[in-house]
């Protein structure tokens, strides 16, 4: 018998938690090699570190730390949101822990974006 896919599970709060934490962990994996490449430029002596610094005052590398922020906030609150599902006794409460945890990484976003603005 061939399943269908039903849609309304997709309008759930737990397939929005579950997808976020899923492609946020995707764009951390992404820009982990570019972090490595920028951490090596300290590699080739501290010129070579001092011109990609200077690049990170553009205004765009600022975006890019704030978008990073979130994506740490939004991965770290989705993680513990499952492990407190997966190890705690929820009773229901998954609603309560997916608000709690976009919450906190909105809180985190717009404390780091806040610390920019100085």
């Amino acid at each position: 018998m061939k399943r269908r896919n039903d849609q309304r599970a997709r309008a759930h709060a737990v397939y929005w938690a579950f997808l976020t934490h899923r492609l946020s962990g995707l764009a951390l994996a992404l820009f982990l090699p570019f972090h490595f490449w920028a951490l090596g430029q300290a590699l080739h002596g501290a010129a070579g570190l001092d011109r990609f610094l200077q690049l990170t005052d553009h205004p765009l590398f600022k975006t890019a730390e704030w978008g990073l922020a979130i994506l740490l906030s939004l991965h770290l609150a989705g993680g513990v949101r499952l492990l407190l599902i997966e190890f705690g006794d929820t009773g229901g409460l998954r609603k309560d822990w997916i608000a709690i945890a976009a919450g906190f990484a909105t809180v985190a976003g717009l404390a780091f974006g806040l610390s920019l603005l100085q």
